[in-house]
């Protein structure tokens, strides 16, 4: 599934899915624009990690919840590589607050970027992608879109709206040749659960409990990693997903099936 002469932006791609997702579209011929907001180090690791492999990539910053720092992000790009054929929208805040420690302010926070920042990165890039008469939307979302998150009741609200966006989005914009498709991730390692320390006298009866919880919690043994999601949205923006818009797509092991 080469992506070789198509310009990908990748919304927050210093840090977990969006880095593992920038890198291998990078390793697989797509131009990247390495979005980021906050993560300054994260995204020159990635474009390190891009660099090294002898990928093509250069950084863009913007906070998605600012449809004016949107739009010079888009015009950028546009300037520097073209129109953009690829977005993947995956800046999210998640701030782990129960119903009750929530606010309007932290409701606006979440709302703003992880569901007002998907739309407006959409409509950024529509005129470009109709000008070619082609283009690929790819959403992060979170098996959370379906399931209770029992952490974070606002975040698992943003999440749902995202699955919504993409059918709604999918509909208006398959005239012109564009298709929008949602990948709902279950648990995916980005770091923490590799937190055990080698001098920790209980390591190996902790990493023991671990494998223990993560076949009962998930069939496939494991929970996912970057890597998986990335692979999923090489699919997705490659030419052989043409026919595919307005899907919400589970990749979490099978966890959702216990």
């Amino acid at each position: 599934m080469s992506l070789a002469g198509k310009v990908a932006l990748v919304t927050g791609a210093g840090t977990g899915i969006g880095q593992g997702i920038a890198i291998e579209m990078a390793n697989r011929g797509a131009r990247m624009a390495l979005h980021y907001n906050r993560s300054e180090a994260g995204v020159l690791e990635t474009k390190r990690r891009i660099d090294e492999a002898g990928g093509d990539s250069f950084i863009v910053r913007a906070d998605v919840s600012n449809p004016q720092e949107i739009a010079a992000m888009v015009r950028h790009i546009e300037s520097r590589a073209g129109d953009i054929d690829i977005l993947v929208n995956n800046a999210a805040v998640q701030l782990n607050y129960d119903l009750f420690k929530h606010d309007g302010d932290t409701f606006d926070r979440m709302f703003d970027t992880n569901v007002k920042g998907y739309w407006q990165c959409i409509q950024a890039v529509i005129p470009g992608m109709k000008q070619k008469g082609t283009g690929r939307i790819i959403l992060i979302s979170s098996v959370h879109a379906k399931r209770p998150t029992d952490f974070d009741p606002v975040y698992a609200m943003t999440k749902g709206a995202i699955r919504m966006l993409g059918r709604e989005s999918a509909i208006e914009l398959a005239p012109y040749g564009i298709t929008v498709n949602t990948i709902e991730p279950g648990a995916v390692d980005v770091g923490k659960y590799n937190l055990i320390s080698p001098d920790d006298p209980d390591a190996e009866k902790k990493r023991e409990a671990r494998r223990k919880h993560q076949l009962e919690k998930f069939p496939l043994g494991r929970v996912g990693l970057p890597l998986d999601v990335a692979h999923l949205a090489c699919f997705i923006a490659s030419n052989e997903s043409e026919y595919m818009t307005g899907s919400a797509i589970r990749l979490d092991g099978g966890s959702m099936l216990l």
